[in-house]
């Protein structure tokens, strides 16, 4: 399967049941599915109403990946985007699908004049680790993440 066959482009409402199984299957992979509670409705509501951007790479078979992300502020640095999910299915991967969807990312947050994009890496996961250190990215250990459910 080559990415060559692969149409990457921002995404529309058509393309959240797709974004929507992929999200599942990552947290299927980061053994989390559990946590995985945001159903369709929400993801439909929240994209209706700007709560997120997402850019899908897509063939005939349906969308095969994605970039999910929000506009988000650094008191320090300005605007920035954060990228939320990142997932492309196995059986795309190592043909550049990946790259061209992360290449798509950093382009858009070019395009709205930002000045920084993060994300989170799960420490264990070697691969995305190594795909983000050969794209120049700085991994940060030291900050530890707060939350509360609400």
């Amino acid at each position: 399967m080559s990415a060559k066959t692969v149409q990457i482009a921002r995404a529309t409402a058509e393309d959240l049941p797709g974004i929507h199984q992929l999200v599942r299957e990552l947290a299927i992979y980061e053994k989390a599915e559990s946590e995985f509670v945001a159903g369709l409705e929400e993801y439909q509501r929240d994209f209706a109403d700007g709560a997120f951007e997402a850019i899908v790479a897509k063939n005939e078979d349906g969308v095969v990946g994605m970039v999910l992300y929000y506009l988000t502020y650094s008191t320090w640095k300005g605007k920035m985007l954060y990228l939320e999910d990142f997932v492309v299915l196995q059986a795309y991967r190592r043909d550049g699908l990946g790259q061209a969807l992360f290449d798509a990312f950093l382009d858009r947050a070019r395009a709205m004049e930002c000045r920084l994009v993060k994300w989170k890496v799960l420490d264990w996961n070697e691969p995305a680790l190594k795909f983000y250190l050969k794209n120049n990215a700085i991994i940060e250990k030291e900050w530890w993440n707060g939350k509360i459910f609400l």
